[in-house]
């Protein structure tokens, strides 16, 4: 069994959707459950988590939506504002709806290399953590430091840290990442989605040979009871098919044992996201 931990769905929208630029044209399109599903059929995934793709209320509401009308949709990571004074309304508003098992902010966005640590933003997570709700961390690699400290203040709650901090692999910068992936790695309740690789590499270039070194350190890291399979669907579909993201964790998880991958594909998603099947 197979859950992909990491997968968008939008109606597209110019504005809404700025950041996927003209070298991501190809993805400038509606993409639904209905796209989806199929891939999943063929490729023996049995669900999947829905990550918000908008930093609108808007987004929790569209992906209830699509939750309620395919139930392989086994989990929403969604947007809300964490500095708001609204957020503990906000939050029983969406507690109503225990699909929804966390949320993130796209702070890889945010110019302030601080805004982790910002006292109005730790108050948000410190909400997340008395509720029992997940905190994705979609990063940079630059971020990282941040990271580090940021993720020592909160003990008691479930961290996942996206798409292993986007590494620069198109550039094949490695070391400052791994030291401080190495790090973070240490912090036994932040795990790692093993995702978004092949968009960080060159898209029309990229070989398994050059992502395998972030691959074996991210396993080093964290280890195999902390990393998840991810898609980024449909991003990654700017750089290649959904089947070749799937082969490349396959061949990444031929190294484990039959248990460990296992855990990888299905039942770390399954305690992170406590997934109930």
């Amino acid at each position: 069994m197979i859950i992909d931990a990491h997968q968008h769905f939008w109606m597209y929208e110019a504005e809404k959707h700025a950041w996927i630029d003209d070298e991501m044209s190809s993805i400038r399109r509606n993409f639904l459950p209905s796209d989806l599903k199929p891939l999943y059929e063929k490729n023996g995934v049995t669900g999947c988590i829905a990550v918000q793709a908008d930093q609108t209320l808007k987004e929790n509401d569209f992906l209830l939506e699509q939750a309620r009308k395919h139930d392989f949709i086994k989990g929403i990571i969604g947007w809300i504002d964490l500095r708001s004074n609204e957020l503990e309304n906000d939050l029983d508003n969406y507690a109503q709806y225990p699909i929804i098992k966390g949320y993130r902010h796209v702070v890889q966005a945010e110019s302030d290399p601080l805004f982790l640590l910002r006292n109005e933003f730790l108050r948000g997570i410190s909400e997340l953590q008395k509720r029992d709700l997940v905190y994705e961390i979609l990063v940079f690699p630059h971020q990282l430091p941040s990271v580090l400290e940021f993720v020592k203040h909160f003990p008691d709650i479930t961290f996942v840290l996206d798409h292993m901090a986007k590494p620069y692999i198109k550039e094949g910068f490695f070391e400052a990442w791994a030291l401080l992936m190495r790090e973070i790695g240490r912090i036994e309740n932040v795990n790692c989605k093993v995702s978004g690789l092949i968009t960080e590499a060159d898209y029309q270039t990229w070989t398994e040979q050059e992502i395998l070194p972030y691959l074996g350190l991210v396993l080093e890291a964290f280890g195999p009871k902390r990393i998840l399979y991810g898609s980024d669907w449909p991003v990654c579909l700017i750089a290649g098919e959904y089947k070749e993201v799937l082969a490349l964790a396959k061949n990444f998880a031929d190294k484990l044992s039959a248990n460990e991958q296992r855990d990888f594909f299905y039942h770390n998603a399954q305690r992170v996201y406590n997934l109930i099947n």
